[in-house]
């Protein structure tokens, strides 16, 4: 019975600290946002805080998608996940704590590519 609570508790542990992981680089978002404002004119900073937030919307619709299931699918000739749509139909079962912390490095990525590219 020990057992059984303490894998539950770890299993919760666990998920919690991924789910502020994920706010961390969630913040680093932000950041580059701010440091990409920071890098052009005055004029353009609306321009980058919206795309830095398309860059967020388009990217957390496209790793839905593709780059979940490619990511962490079904095994697929042992090189790649075999695209699934588990997000949609196993609720229950499905990691959500692990999604959104791989969703937010997915995103942030996207912003860093874009702030190499300001102006």
């Amino acid at each position: 019975m020990t057992e059984e609570i303490l894998s539950a508790v770890n299993g919760e542990v666990f998920g919690v600290w991924f789910l502020i992981g994920a706010a961390l680089v969630f913040w680093m978002q932000a950041g580059f946002a701010m440091v990409e404002a920071g890098f052009t004119r005055a004029k353009n900073s609306g321009n980058i805080i919206m795309k830095n937030l398309m860059d967020f919307c388009i990217g957390t619709v496209m790793f839905i998608l593709i780059g979940f299931s490619l990511l962490l699918g079904e095994d697929l000739v042992g090189f790649i996940g075999k695209p699934g749509f588990d997000i949609f139909t196993a609720y229950e079962s499905f990691d959500w704590s692990n999604f959104v912390f791989n969703l937010v490095f997915c995103a942030t990525t996207a912003t860093i590519v874009s702030c190499a590219m300001a102006e």
